[in-house]
């Protein structure tokens, strides 16, 4: 009977303490941990650069001339002659370049938002870095495959489809940057 009592509670001590597999029976113990479901984080290895140039020259003229000359004749005598010239010219002449380079390389943590019927996941991710009153901030959305995300469970920028990746800075050096209000103003006017 003793026997019995201890295999019982023995039994029940070993229940409370067992370890459900059931979370973990999706993934196979020879495979790596990517994310694949709803909730699960993935790195984004932002590796993105831009180049951009315009060159614009447009050059225009136009001149007329209207001149009327006359002599009144009455016969007798040569009257004095009268004499007018009427002309304009318009010139303009306007050049333009624009030229933007850009690149931008950081890491960026991002959660699988749903898991589309196909298996692609949709992955968003932002984050926002303060450093004396400067603020940035990074935001990261679009749709990667699974078979793009490597073992460490990362994934590169110009792997993402439909991605939306967006910087912002703002603080004192932004604001020196931009024209004040009143050079606007003036350039809106002229």
């Amino acid at each position: 009977m003793k026997k019995v009592i201890f295999i019982v509670f023995a039994y029940m001590i070993s229940q409370s303490f067992a370890q459900d597999m059931r979370p973990n029976s999706f993934s196979s113990l020879f495979s790596d941990q990517k994310a694949s479901r709803v909730g699960d984080a993935v790195t984004i290895l932002v590796v993105e650069s831009s180049q951009a140039s315009t060159d614009a020259e447009t050059s225009a003229g136009r001149t007329s001339n209207l001149g009327l000359t006359g002599q009144l004749n009455t016969g007798k005598a040569t009257s004095p002659s009268l004499s007018a010239t009427v002309g304009t010219t318009n010139n303009f002449s306007g050049t333009g370049s624009t030229a933007n380079n850009g690149t931008v390389n950081t890491k960026i943590s991002a959660t699988v938002d749903s898991v589309l019927a196909n298996g692609n996941l949709v992955i968003e991710g932002s984050r926002q870095i303060i450093i004396n009153g400067q603020e940035q901030a990074v935001h990261i959305k679009g749709i990667v495959r699974p078979a793009d995300i490597a073992a460490d469970n990362s994934v590169l920028s110009y792997n993402i489809s439909q991605a939306q990746i967006v910087f912002k800075g703002d603080g004192m050096i932004n604001s020196v940057q931009s024209p004040g209000w009143l050079t606007k103003f003036l350039h809106w006017i002229f």
